[in-house]
């Protein structure tokens, strides 16, 4: 969510400022919204009103009746009155977002494999996107009948071929759809929500007693991928990882995670497929080890990505992820929402010594109430870890993609054919 119109009220409105120039200040919302609910705590409520629709807050913001909208930046550039008045001066957008509103396909937690086919449709669309290639009702191959044996076998590229990219799908302006833009490099470091972290765990047996099993043991099983291409600082990253990982799980104690060489990628994604690591690190391609292979290994899920390689020569981009087993939803789920506490560490400039501002927890039982707090007082910031590991020679890895995002393209074309 971002604030259009006047100038003077947008900046108001962001700075949260009510007296001298800004006593004025009307804002118009779009009722039950997220940007309804973070005015109601960033304001007095003789200070917003509400509209059922963009249509009626643009009317109420010409009219006079409020000085501000809140909204969607990506709504507000496709509305063409709005931008119209963007581009005459008489509104400005403002700088800051104040809310995140990530739209996603949810499915089952035990139905992995189905998501992990919604996934790639997903990744399809952006390729599709950036590759310039569009509907072809030519190409549109309808499944006469199913005799696949394995979802790789799937041809994901009907999803473009009878239906179109993610830029025909999405439509509007493509240069001002914000985060809604095929990524070409610059910051991909975006903190999802978390959601609410406070409600009563659900918790399915397998989970708890992965994250029992790991507690129990007093120590993590943290596997390696064997890499002639991974640098040394991008591998200490990894280790840096499942440190912050242990600390998370063993009540801040980082120190006991037990780092295992597994050698080539297939023997290593054995390895936890067999359950004798809990996680692994050091896959920058991890692409053909998240669908299920009936004949050699079950799917595997992959954690935010903690680091970003270049783009190579054929557009492929490298990404480091934490791996974890498809048929343990909740542990997977834990494993990201430490990786992503330190790029919200970030976000919110909460460095080690500020660790008690991160949110406690109970979606994972009483047990883990303090993991993100406990993750935090060892790692820091995604900023420290970085420069722990890297150091603040920028020149000795890509840093393009490492950089937080601030508003700009966020979808990442993955080749998958």
């Amino acid at each position: 969510m971002v604030f259009l119109g006047n100038e003077t009220f947008v900046r108001c409105a962001e700075e949260q400022k009510r007296y001298d120039e800004c006593t004025s200040l009307m804002m118009c919302v779009e009722s039950a919204t997220t940007h309804f609910d973070f005015l109601k705590t960033a304001f007095p409520s003789d200070y917003f009103m509400v509209g059922s629709s963009l249509e009626e807050l643009t009317e109420m913001l010409t009219n006079g009746t409020c000085n501000v909208v809140a909204h969607e930046k990506s709504f507000l550039y496709d509305y063409e009155l709005l931008n119209d008045g963007i581009r005459d001066g008489k509104f400005v957008l403002g700088t800051q977002l104040k809310t995140k509103e990530p739209h996603a396909i949810i499915t089952r937690n035990n139905d992995r494999q189905f998501s992990d086919i919604i996934n790639r449709v997903i990744q399809m669309l952006f390729y599709g996107e950036e590759q310039g290639l569009t509907r072809d009702p030519n190409k549109c191959e309808e499944y006469t009948h199913l005799t696949l044996y394995e979802v790789s076998d799937l041809r994901f590229l009907n999803a473009i071929d009878c239906v179109g990219n993610y830029g025909d799908i999405i439509d509007g302006d493509p240069d001002n759809r914000g985060v809604n833009q095929i990524n070409n490099g610059t910051g991909m470091l975006y903190a999802i929500p978390f959601g609410n972290l406070e409600k009563d765990a659900a918790v399915d047996q397998t989970s708890i007693d992965t994250l029992a099993k790991i507690r129990n043991e007093g120590s993590l099983k943290c596997g390696i991928v064997e890499s002639d291409r991974s640098e040394g600082s991008i591998q200490n990253t990894g280790k840096d990882y499942c440190r912050i990982l242990a600390a998370a799980l063993l009540n801040g104690d980082p120190k006991d995670v037990v780092f295992v060489e597994t050698g080539s990628k297939i023997n290593s994604y054995i390895e936890l497929d067999t359950g004798r690591i809990d996680v692994l690190i050091g896959d920058g391609n991890p692409r053909k080890f998240d669908l299920m292979r009936s004949s050699q290994l079950a799917g595997f899920q992959f954690s935010t990505p903690y680091y970003y390689g270049a783009s190579s020569d054929d557009g492929g981009v490298s990404f480091y992820s934490i791996a974890t087993r498809e048929d343990d939803a909740l542990f997977t789920s834990f494993v990201n929402c430490v990786v992503l506490a330190t790029i919200y560490a970030q976000e919110n400039k909460i460095e080690r010594e500020k660790s008690s501002e991160m949110p406690l927890v109970s979606v994972f039982g009483s047990h883990f109430n303090w993991v993100l707090r406990d993750a935090i007082v060892y790692s820091g910031s995604y900023e420290q870890v970085y420069l722990r590991n890297f150091g603040n020679n920028d020149t000795a890895a890509f840093r393009g993609r490492n950089t937080l995002n601030k508003g700009g393209p966020l979808m990442l074309s993955i080749p998958l054919i």
